[in-house]
């Protein structure tokens, strides 16, 4: 499995991609966490307008094995969500760094301890 490079990663395995001209990055979580749930079935996002903050969950996936909180990689607040994966959540275990993102944050704050790809690839392999 690989990550794309041009994401970074937490250790809570959510990606995030740099932040657009905007300040906004999209969020997801990683392949690896992916297939570690199982079939995901259920998504629980959070709203547009709600302020998120790093390290803290802000969401729930369920899965066909268990529920998992959705850890948010950065501080900021939510511009926009995913409605497919709201109506689709097998879209996170198809497609986790694709159509499978999850919300967009308008960032004020990403933490330093943010992974590259190569040292998530490191991290998921210990």
């Amino acid at each position: 499995m690989s990550n794309p490079q041009h994401l970074q990663y937490s250790k809570d395995h959510e990606w995030l991609t740099a932040a657009s001209e905007d300040g906004v990055s999209t969020v997801g979580i990683t392949q690896h966490a992916a297939d570690a749930l199982g079939d995901i079935v259920y998504v629980q996002l959070p709203e547009v307008g709600d302020t998120v903050t790093a390290g803290e969950p802000c969401g729930e996936l369920e899965s066909t094995k268990s529920v998992s909180d959705l850890v948010a990689p950065a501080t900021g607040e939510v511009t926009e969500t995913n409605q497919d994966v709201v109506d689709d959540p097998a879209l996170v275990n198809s497609a986790a760094f694709e159509g499978g993102w999850l919300f967009r944050v308008k960032v004020t704050e990403a933490p330093a301890d943010l992974l590259s790809a190569d040292e998530y690839s490191e991290f998921t392999q210990a």
